[in-house]
C-alpha cells in the first residue's frame, strides 16, 4: 500500500523558512517521480514542484528561485525547502506520486499546512 505522510509545516513570518518533508512507503521510490501539490480553500490543488526518479526539477513559476525540492533514496523521502517564503505561499501542502483527477491534493497524504504571515 501506498503512503506518503508529510511533516514541517508551521506558522512564520513573511520572509521565513521552512523545510518540508514527506516520507514514503509502499512502492519502488527510487524508480518514481514525486511532486508537491498545495491547496488553499476554494482554490483549486496546484502542482508546486516535482523531482524525478533521476534529479530532474520543475518548480512553479509562482516559487521558482524560493524553493528547493529535494529526495533522499535511503530515507525514501522527499524534501522541500523553502526560503523567503510569502503569505501568498499559505496552503496545506501535499506530497504525491503523480497528479491524480479530480486533484491529487488529499489524495496521498492528509498535508502539513503553511502558514505565512505579513
Amino acid at each position: 500500500e501506498v503512503q506518503v505522510v508529510e511533516s514541517g509545516g508551521g506558522s512564520v513570518q513573511a520572509g521565513g523558512s521552512l523545510r518540508l518533508s514527506c516520507r514514503t512507503s509502499g512502492f519502488t521510490f527510487d524508480d518514481s517521480d514525486m511532486d508537491w501539490y498545495r491547496q488553499v480553500p476554494g482554490i483549486e490543488c496546484e502542482l508546486v514542484s516535482s523531482i524525478s526518479s533521476d534529479g530532474l526539477t520543475y518548480y512553479a513559476d509562482s516559487v521558482r528561485g524560493r524553493i528547493t525540492i529535494s529526495q533522499e533514496y535511503a530515507e525514501k523521502t522527499v524534501y522541500l525547502q523553502m526560503n523567503n517564503l510569502k503569505p501568498e505561499d499559505t496552503a496545506l501542502y501535499y506530497c504525491g506520486q503523480g497528479w491524480v483527477a479530480p486533484s491529487p491534493c488529499g489524495y496521498w497524504g492528509q498535508g502539513t499546512q503553511v502558514t505565512v504571515s505579513s
